[in-house]
């Protein structure tokens, strides 16, 4: 049998009752030349009499088993471990596939020729509505060409998402990609996958939705918190810096803007997210505020880049108190926002 084109890795995990809907999605699409790997493991949410029932109606859908219970990010890698595709395509249970989603990318690859990354777009919706996704605008404005590493630093500007983009088997393999242990562990994979690819390409094009219907990060690996979420970027930083001393045309080589650009493109997708996860209602427990916050306080020291400019408006103020680790003054200013909002009956 040949290697079809994308293999599509879906951890079974299915707490939101979600997984026959992407199954669903997936099995419509006007494009055929892929498989989808289903990884059930022994966690509660794993919906393996599902997958079951659908791997044995579909011969395009096989399910891997593992003995234990060990997360999204472990059952990623041994779906990517077992794939047979040129491309791979990391997908959730809350994630949709519009009909022509595969063609689309597959037409962009015909044109392109082989790419170490294909990232496209993504909308989410919550509540009945839509949004485009956080990587609109950079998508947008990267244009057709294949490019390089440091050619589009911008696009280390958006959330490292692993579901929003192909990423071709062999690099895969070649770099030794795999998700780390922890929440967040799509950070330091991304970054890396990203920083070391020779060629890729773009296609501005909603391919995948999300409807996750929890706001807070799923759970990761076992023993995972929130936290975890500063030691993904220690990881993504390490990279970089590792890469940056192999010469100066590193990561990969090209005449883009250069490292400097990549680095606060990454600080600022670094404290961009930290201040969303402490700001994302249910995330960060009162207990823990003070702590997390100083953790990021300290992150935004040790990492911020030489001429680094804070964004505008009111996020640049909180990027400035959190540069000067006042976490009583952040949290004053965050409560006199609401309140101001209260008042004026803006919601």
């Amino acid at each position: 049998m040949p290697s079809p084109l994308i293999s599509v890795v879906l951890p079974a995990h299915d707490q939101q009752k979600q997984l026959a809907d992407c199954l669903d999605s997936l099995l419509a699409q006007s494009f055929r030349d892929f498989e989808v790997l289903l990884v059930a493991d022994r966690s509660p949410e794993s919906a393996t009499v599902l997958a079951d029932t659908y791997a044995a109606r579909h011969p395009q859908v096989s399910v891997l088993r593992l003995d234990a219970a060990v997360g999204v990010g472990t059952a990623r890698n041994a779906g990517a471990a077992r794939a047979r595709g040129a491309y791979l395509l990391f997908l959730d249970a809350d994630h949709h596939v519009p009909p022509d989603a595969l063609r689309a990318l597959a037409d962009r690859l015909d044109r392109t020729g082989p790419v170490d990354l294909l990232l496209f777009g993504h909308t989410r919706r919550h509540a009945g509505r839509d949004w485009p996704g956080g990587a609109e605008a950079q998508l947008a404005a990267a244009g057709p060409d294949v490019l390089g590493p440091l050619d589009r630093p911008e696009l280390l500007g958006a959330p490292a998402l692993a579901w929003d983009r192909l990423l071709r088997r062999a690099h895969w393999q070649e770099q030794g990609l795999a998700f780390p242990d922890g929440m967040y562990e799509e950070i330091p994979l991304v970054h890396r996958a990203m920083l070391t690819a020779a060629r890729i390409a773009v296609l501005p094009q909603h391919c995948v939705q999300l409807r996750r219907r929890e706001t807070v990060h799923p759970t990761g690996s076992p023993g995972s918190s929130r936290f975890d979420l500063f030691d993904q970027y220690e990881r993504s930083f390490a990279l970089l810096d590792e890469l940056l001393e192999e010469g100066p045309d590193a990561p990969a080589g090209s005449g883009g803007p250069g490292p400097d650009a990549v680095r606060d493109a990454l600080f600022t997708r670094m404290i961009r997210h930290y201040l969303f996860v402490f700001d994302l209602a249910g995330c960060v427990s009162r207990a823990e505020r003070p702590q997390f916050f100083h953790r990021a306080a300290e992150h935004h020291r040790r990492f911020q880049p030489p001429g680094h400019r804070r964004p505008a408006g009111r996020e640049g103020v909180k990027f400035s108190l959190l540069a000067g680790g006042a976490y009583p003054a952040f949290e004053v200013a965050k409560l006199s926002h609401i309140a101001r909002g209260t008042l004026t009956g803006r919601r």
